[in-house]
């Protein structure tokens, strides 16, 4: 088959298209014929030699997947040849063959393409598990997402205020918070112009934000802390901005605040498969009933990924970039 692989770690020029050996299903997997698959920041760091993936993982890069089903492993439930699903994995998406936990396979949404199902599992299981499981995300709550035009981003605004919370979001540019405001969010913040601090306290009357989804980290958690509301629940899930930060204890001792995070890719397929039932039960009524759906900006060849990992570290993107196979 043919994939990508990371010749050497370095830059996107290191992305080269070669040919592999035909995965083959272990017990519990599928082998999924690739139609498209996501880019991802993670992506980014795994060429660049700072996030290798876990033991036993493909070292091809690649965390999710849309196709049809082409193979069972033994000890596969639920799933048949033929089965077009969208697929979360620990490594291997960029190529024309992939293979699957099955617990971590969902049926595309109804009315979805393939390439829109493969902008689903990375982001959606990303923002379930922090946002609503780790962060509590509720009706009525003011909830500020950082990076609001990304694909967490974008997927965080939707979901958060198809459930009733008041969103904020920042992002890079005027036009950019503009189109967080047309995703659901009650304002956009443009962190470039504006103090995200100053603008979440004077739009809830100095209550603050009761949940906050951070990919920023460094200085950005003394901020959140003094942006987020009393018993505010602060979910850090990347470090963009660098990953040490200095923070007044005695500001999240007061607030009785919850500084928490996480990371999905080097969870067990059984923690995984807990998120990916609750995003099965909660969201994907959501997508089939187009009240939320995934933002694609651009799809690019398979062979061409190293040109989408450069329009991913230019920022000049709003939503998902995609890989067809």
């Amino acid at each position: 088959m043919k994939a990508i692989e990371i010749a050497t770690p370095g830059g996107p020029e290191q992305l080269r298209l070669t040919t592999r050996p035909m995965p083959q299903p272990g017990d519990g997997e599928v082998l999924i014929r690739v139609a498209a698959a996501g880019v991802n920041r993670p992506d980014v760091v795994q060429r660049q030699g700072h996030y290798p993936p876990p033991p036993g993982a493909s070292d091809l890069p690649g965390l999710e997947v849309a196709g049809t089903v082409t193979g069972l492993g033994p000890n596969v439930e639920g799933i048949a040849v033929g089965d077009e699903v969208t697929a979360l994995l620990s490594g291997g998406g960029y190529a024309e063959y992939a293979t699957a936990a099955a617990p971590l396979c969902l049926p595309i949404p109804t009315g979805l393409s393939m390439v829109e199902g493969a902008a689903l599992p990375e982001t959606y299981f990303t923002v379930w598990s922090n946002l609503f499981e780790r962060g509590g995300c509720k009706a009525g709550d003011n909830v500020l997402i950082h990076g609001g035009t990304s694909g967490i981003g974008t997927t965080a605004i939707q979901l958060a205020a198809a459930f009733g919370a008041r969103v904020f979001a920042t992002a890079g540019t005027h036009a950019k918070a503009q189109f967080c405001e047309s995703l659901g969010a009650v304002r956009g913040i443009d962190y470039r112009t504006e103090d995200f601090v100053e603008v979440v306290k004077n739009a809830t009357d100095g209550r603050g934000a009761d949940v906050i989804l951070d990919m920023v980290a460094g200085t950005y958690v003394q901020r959140n802390i003094e942006a987020a509301a009393v018993d505010g629940r602060i979910v850090v899930i990347a470090v963009l901005g660098g990953a040490r930060a200095e923070i007044v204890m005695s500001k999240l001792m007061v607030k009785r605040l919850t500084l928490t995070g996480s990371t999905l890719r080097p969870r067990s397929i059984a923690q995984k498969a807990v998120v990916a039932e609750g995003v099965r039960q909660n969201v994907w009524p959501l997508l089939a009933a187009r009240r939320v759906r995934p933002i694609i900006h651009a799809t690019f060849p398979l062979a061409e990924a190293a040109e989408a990992h450069r329009l991913m570290e230019s920022s000049n993107h709003i939503g998902k970039i995609m890989l067809t196979v």
